[in-house]
């Protein structure tokens, strides 16, 4: 169903889409998963900002682009007007306080944005620019997890997205805002923006709908144009000027490319905690002797237990970046691991020397880990990989020649069994724990995890034991009972820290040897 609101009540032009006036106007900031993955950070919550009811706008008019300004953006938007007052509602019957559903589009200037700090007060509220309708969709004949925005910039195609997308579903903004505040007759919801927002300039046409493809009710066109404001400045004696960065242009285009900047190429850096010095340390002591240090100093749960290396005769020395997959479940899965997920996040992140460490619970039953992204850690300069999960595509990854820890291989793909959920936070693998920052050093007898403020005392430590092991080694090699030499008692200590005799040539005991 779909009401006709071209003769409002009230006679002021600009609210010809809606029955009245709105008291206020709430924009939810990132809704959309196409969106959340095309920004690259997905919100845990919801989270909003205010719109002055002064910038809502009919359809057929004009938006004004100001003078000395050229990020003005379009997001083409479901919005939700309130039939009846909601203040703490629950989830369950939060659709019932929605009366109408329409089109809007949520313009935005990004040359103001960065001093409003995420109020967007003067990136979001200028005159005109929130145009909404032209007709309202009665929200009691329509599913609200099918609805669909579209946008068209010029005839051509821009955005095209559904409810279904949405991390959050729509009853949950009425919900969650009910708790805060009341939600009046005639307040306006503008429930986000799906990936596809990008830059408009004087002369485009804009036009947004939002429809319910299952019962063929439609917002029609809301229809915007862009003009060139009139050339007046803007004060800088009473407030901030615009201003843009490569950052603004990046986000308002949607993309560095789209926005004709040149790729960003990071440059590998060496973790802070481990120096060259301090490496080299370490990929001469095998883990045995690293491991025999730290129980020394009453660290016995240092060992990611039941990882098998790939590649037995690389060594594996670097410092921690964690991921963490939490258990499968559908619908998280659905939300968290599609798109630009935590799990392609930390691959693309992964720093010069550092060894990404996923916490998989152990759970062989699907891989964590394929070649496309053993790839990009190569390509990044990571050390390597440990994973408590299964690696698929077992020989690609391996013909990568990164060395990699593993319990076993798998062919599933990642959603059978996880859910990639964050990076960067302290996670278990193997049955330790290890936090960012750790040191990670692997050999083929296993992975350990070194603090890192006692990384270079351990190291020195187990190099002295090594050599003391070789000297120990060859005296028995000689002929020499093991007895008071291994471990050494005193008159064996005394002859070893006389002479470090070089290993292999012959030596006879100066004292008893038991």
């Amino acid at each position: 169903m779909t009401t006709d609101t071209t003769q409002p009540a009230e006679t002021d032009a600009r609210f010809a889409g809606l029955p009245a006036r709105p008291g206020k106007i709430v924009a939810v900031h990132l809704s959309y998963d196409s969106r959340a993955a095309q920004r690259g950070r997905r919100p845990a919550s919801p989270s909003y900002f205010l719109k002055a009811s002064s910038s809502v706008a009919a359809s057929g008019g004009t938006v004004e682009r100001p003078a000395g300004t050229e990020l003005l953006a379009f997001e083409g938007e479901i919005a939700l007007v309130i039939g009846a007052p909601a203040r703490r509602v629950p989830p369950e019957t939060a659709w019932d306080h929605v009366a109408w559903v329409t089109a809007a589009n949520d313009l935005g200037l990004y040359d103001l944005r960065a001093n409003d700090k995420g109020s967007n007060v003067r990136s979001k509220s200028g005159d005109g620019f929130t145009p909404i309708g032209p007709q309202l969709i009665d929200a009691r004949a329509v599913d609200p997890a099918g609805l669909r925005v579209r946008t068209w910039v010029n005839g051509d195609l821009r955005q095209d997205d559904t409810t279904a997308g949405l991390i959050f579903p729509l009853a949950q903004f009425i919900a969650d805002l009910s708790q805060h505040l009341t939600l009046e007759t005639g307040d306006v919801i503008l429930t986000g923006t799906p990936a596809g927002s990008s830059v408009i300039v004087p002369g485009d046409v804009v036009e947004v709908e939002v429809d319910a493809p299952a019962t063929g009710a439609t917002s029609g066109r809301l229809v915007t144009t862009v003009v060139d404001g009139p050339d007046v400045a803007y004060d800088a004696t009473v407030g901030s000027l615009p201003a843009v960065d490569d950052t603004q242009r990046e986000e308002a285009w949607g993309s560095r490319d789209a926005a004709g900047l040149p790729a960003m190429v990071a440059e590998p850096v060496e973790a802070p905690s481990l120096s060259p010095e301090l490496r080299e340390k370490l990929t001469r002591v095998p883990v045995a002797g690293l491991s025999q240090q730290l129980r020394k100093r009453g660290l016995n749960n240092v060992t990611i237990d039941g990882v098998r290396p790939l590649h037995p005769e690389q060594k594996l020395v670097g410092t921690a970046k964690t991921l963490r997959f939490v258990p499968g479940r559908e619908d998280l899965f659905a939300s968290h691991g599609g798109g630009y997920n935590a799990q392609k996040r930390a691959f693309d992140a992964v720093g010069d020397g550092e060894v990404i460490v996923i916490e998989a619970r152990g759970e062989a039953g699907s891989g964590t880990l394929g070649d496309i992204l053993a790839i990009r850690a190569h390509a990044r300069g990571a050390a390597g990989v440990v994973t408590d999960g299964g690696v698929r595509d077992l020989d690609a990854v391996s013909a990568v020649g990164i060395p990699v820890y593993t319990v076993g291989a798998h062919p599933a793909v990642l959603g059978r069994k996880h859910v990639p959920w964050d990076h960067d936070i302290t996670i278990a693998c193997g049955g330790t724990t290890v936090q960012p920052g750790d040191i990670i050093v692997g050999d083929a007898d296993g992975v350990i995890v070194i603090p890192p403020e006692i990384a270079e005392e351990v190291a020195d430590a187990a190099l002295a034991q090594e050599d003391e092991d070789a000297w120990i080694a060859a005296r028995v090699a000689e002929g020499h009972p093991v007895d008071g030499l291994f471990p050494m008692n005193a008159d064996w200590r005394a002859r070893y820290e006389a002479d470090h005799t070089p290993v292999g040539e012959p030596v006879e005991p100066q004292g008893p040897t038991s």
